[in-house]
């Protein structure tokens, strides 16, 4: 098996690997160009995440500045993805994001890690494990989210959140590590935020 090859399939890798780094390097001058571009040129910033990403759906937009390791190369966004500034993608393999998901901004989205055992991280040995956020989520701000992770569909991670295990789906979790305060239910359909009453003309669809 490859290094390349190693890299997706969960396996201890060297990802300093010199065919890796040529392809990597490729990337990261091009997403170095989408990061130049100005903020009113959308048509062409869609274009270039058209290209750079794995997959993005229609309407999906992403503030500057984008950082990410391979440059969207292995990351999969559904329709009506919106990433507020300086998203952070780790994408040393596969993040998937599903429609209609909203991430905050200074969020981290991490696959990559690396051995506990010192001398492995010494010869620079790393492992990557995909990750999964499910349709309809809201990613508050400054959240981590780490390798190996699924995140249910319309669930809320709590702004400052550490998420290092699953999240499952309608829930609202929060904290470092994060885990579940209260499901979504019928109390969000009578209040938005902290007592304040909703409006019953939104819930019309």
């Amino acid at each position: 098996m490859t290094e390349r090859e190693k890299m997706h399939a969960g396996q201890i890798y060297q990802p300093g690997d010199e065919t890796i780094m040529a392809e990597q390097r490729a990337c990261l001058d091009r997403l170095y160009e989408y990061n130049h571009t100005r903020p009113t040129e959308i048509a062409l910033r869609f274009a270039m995440l058209k290209e750079m990403f794995a997959e993005i759906g229609e309407n999906s937009y992403l503030e500057g500045q984008l950082h990410a390791n391979w440059g969207g190369k292995h990351c999969h966004f559904g329709k009506n993805v919106y990433a507020n500034y300086n998203l952070t993608l780790v994408d040393d393999t596969h993040i998937y994001v599903g429609d209609y998901t909203m991430i905050g901004p200074n969020v981290v989205i991490a696959t990559g890690a690396h051995p506990i055992l010192p001398t492995l991280r010494e010869k620079g040995y790393q492992f990557n494990l995909p990750v999964r956020i499910g349709k309809n989520c809201w990613i508050g701000a400054s959240s981590v989210v780490l390798p190996g992770v699924t995140i249910g569909d319309n669930s809320v991670i709590g702004a400052g959140s550490v998420v290092t295990k699953d999240i499952p789906a309608n829930v609202v979790a929060v904290g470092n590590p994060c885990r579940v305060l209260r499901p979504i239910d019928d109390r969000d359909r009578e209040y938005y935020a902290k007592g304040r009453p909703m409006d019953p003309s939104l819930l019309v669809d």
